[in-house]
């Protein structure tokens, strides 16, 4: 399915059924200013009285800006025709095919359409979680926007042993913009309704795809962290980069650092990097990107952040913190309280949570020097944060 990008407003087939988005109705202006507004009352309400929020960065394509999609198997209705998508707006269970969704990559909606005719065709059944019957569960494609690599996933239980190599061969005869690297089969007999691994099988390819960030390379295995929006991104990191350009930084703690790519990103900028992260295979992989860039002054940490801050009482002057949703936990920002940094640079998916725990800092001889709003998510309620704060 194609659109017009001229449209000042394009609104797909299933934009009333899916759960995906929710303002494709609203002129991009207005759903900007509507979620800078929002961001505002969020510091309001936890009494932030002053801070210097602007203009929010606007995303550099609003439109197939997606470059992972995780999709479930599924029906709209009991014993309905497969559907292979998102789950309706409300809706715990139910699934709408969204091979027409403006939100992904072009590559995404051929994928898609090929592997759901596939499917129902076969007349192989979803997953049901109550149940524990039946064998697809999801599908997860990701690809690199400034490489083109795409790597497609499909995720089923071991009920059954269908042969997928027509399927295969049809997804690698697609006429893509980007380059196939690879197919994988994950094998996932979990209970829960979770995107989980419990053996991977490669049918074509590697398991892994390259992404480039301005001039560094990344390696991304399957269900590595990595921004959902390539180019919006690169705004965020620029962001963070120029916070740091203005004086000679010795060590900076990346509190939450995943895969390492704000560490990396910033090394030419400081002495040193310590990451800091729980996740054992995003730290192997942020190793494996350091290798891959030559970068020799960034150091990262496996662990959960509240135990390495209690262990490393090391007082650095400068902190990046980009934590997951929930924001940070209470030991974790008494534990940066103590370390007492001159500089923090906090990024935030989430600035409900994000002025949460400014509130708490601000009470400790802090102020926010910058804040600035990235959009990552068109369309959606969702929107990256920025905040600099320094000590008084």
């Amino acid at each position: 399915m194609e659109f017009n990008y001229e449209n000042e407003i394009n609104v797909c087939d299933h934009y009333k059924l899916c759960g995906g988005c929710t303002d494709l109705d609203k002129k991009y202006e207005k759903q900007v200013e509507e979620k800078k507004e929002k961001v505002k009352n969020y510091f309001l309400e936890n009494d932030i009285m002053e801070f210097p929020l602007t203009d929010v960065i606007q995303s550099p394509q609003i439109y197939e800006y997606r470059n992972n999609m995780e999709l479930s198997f599924g029906d709209l209705e009991i014993g309905g025709e497969l559907q292979l998508g998102m789950h309706l707006r409300g809706k715990k269970y139910d699934v709408v095919t969204i091979d027409g969704c403006y939100l992904i990559d072009s590559d995404f909606r051929k994928i898609i359409k090929t592997m759901i005719d596939f499917f129902r065709k076969t007349k192989l059944k979803k997953y049901h979680v109550t149940r524990r019957k039946g064998y697809l569960r999801h599908l997860k494609i990701r690809k690199g926007i400034n490489t083109g690599e795409i790597l497609i996933n499909l995720f089923t239980t071991s009920q059954k042993e269908p042969y997928l190599e027509p399927l295969i061969e049809d997804i690698k005869k697609l006429d893509y913009k980007g380059e196939l690297v690879g197919f994988l089969h994950t094998i996932n007999d979990d209970y829960a309704d979770a995107v989980k691994t419990d053996e991977l099988r490669i049918y074509h390819g590697r398991d892994y795809f390259y992404e480039k960030l301005m001039d560094l390379k990344f390696k991304i295995s399957p269900l590595a962290f990595f921004q959902v929006n390539t180019k919006a991104a690169e705004k965020l990191y620029n962001i963070v980069i120029d916070h740091l350009k203005d004086e000679k930084v010795d060590t900076i703690y990346d509190l939450y650092s995943g895969t390492g790519s704000i560490s990396q990103l910033i090394s030419p900028h400081v002495n040193k990097v310590i990451g800091i992260e729980i996740d054992e295979n995003a730290v192997q992989q942020a190793r494996e990107n350091n290798k891959i860039n030559n970068i020799d002054n960034c150091e990262f940490i496996q662990g959960d952040v509240r135990k390495v801050l209690d262990e490393n009482k090391e007082n650095v002057e400068n902190i990046i913190i980009d934590p997951p949703r929930p924001g940070l936990h209470s030991e974790v920002i008494n534990h940066i309280i103590d370390i007492s940094p001159k500089r923090i640079i906090y990024v935030s998916c989430n600035p409900k949570t994000q002025a949460q725990d400014l509130k708490k800092l601000l009470y400790n001889n802090y102020h926010i020097k910058d804040l600035k709003l990235v959009d990552m998510f068109p369309h959606t309620s969702h929107i990256e944060s920025v905040a600099l704060i320094e000590k008084d």
